[in-house]
């Protein structure tokens, strides 16, 4: 049997949009903190963090924090893993995780085979594909990781619109969502719901 492939529901902001995850239960939410329109301060995610369900394991989005900042969330409580959209190398990951030991995600742009084959030898535990610098909601060219051997998070563009086609085309780890599920800017629960009920029945 496949295992599921696992969810998350990026650029949560609002108390709302907890109450959302906490019924519908994707696997991973993400906090941003880095310069985006969805970015929130440290004591705004911890609040949010209090009142996520414990089963659901939260990331903090960064790009190109210093490494003993990124810790220090993880040392607080604040998120479960780091997600690293930088220029981030294999020296920070190997500092970062001497520090906490905790799982890293390193976000790729994916734009050729040059790239696929960096992301396919970083040492991060997790690896996220994407579009340009991520939250753009635009997808790349998914024939690009189509032969991709080890297994990743897809991200960029997708929604309840594409996702099965996504998953059928690539059969990804995990899916990062974010404008997708949004409308006006903001977490739609319709949107949430739909998508995370498309990808549980394929």
């Amino acid at each position: 049997m496949m295992e599921e492939t696992k969810i998350k529901i990026c650029g949560l902001s609002r108390l709302c949009d907890i109450d959302y995850v906490n019924e519908l239960k994707p696997d991973y939410v993400g906090f941003v903190f880095a310069k985006s329109r969805r970015r929130i301060t440290r004591e705004h995610a911890w609040t949010l963090r209090q009142k996520l369900d414990p089963k659901i394991q939260a990331v903090g989005v960064f790009v190109n924090e210093l490494a003993p900042v990124v810790a220090g969330y993880l040392e607080a409580g604040i998120i479960d893993l780091a997600q690293l959209h930088g220029c981030e190398d294999e020296i920070y990951l190997h500092s970062l995780r001497q520090q906490t030991g905790q799982p890293i995600i390193k976000a790729f742009s994916i734009r050729n085979r040059e790239d696929v084959t960096k992301a396919s030898e970083s040492t991060a535990d997790y690896i996220l594909l994407d579009h340009g610098a991520g939250g753009t909601g635009t997808a790349f060219d998914w024939t690009l990781v189509q032969e991709m051997k080890r297994p990743f998070f897809l991200a960029g563009g997708l929604g309840p619109d594409n996702i099965e086609h996504a998953m059928a085309a690539v059969h990804p780890f995990g899916v990062d969502i974010s404008s997708g599920v949004e409308t006006d800017g903001y977490k739609d629960y319709h949107k949430i719901q739909d998508c995370i009920r498309r990808i549980r029945n394929v």
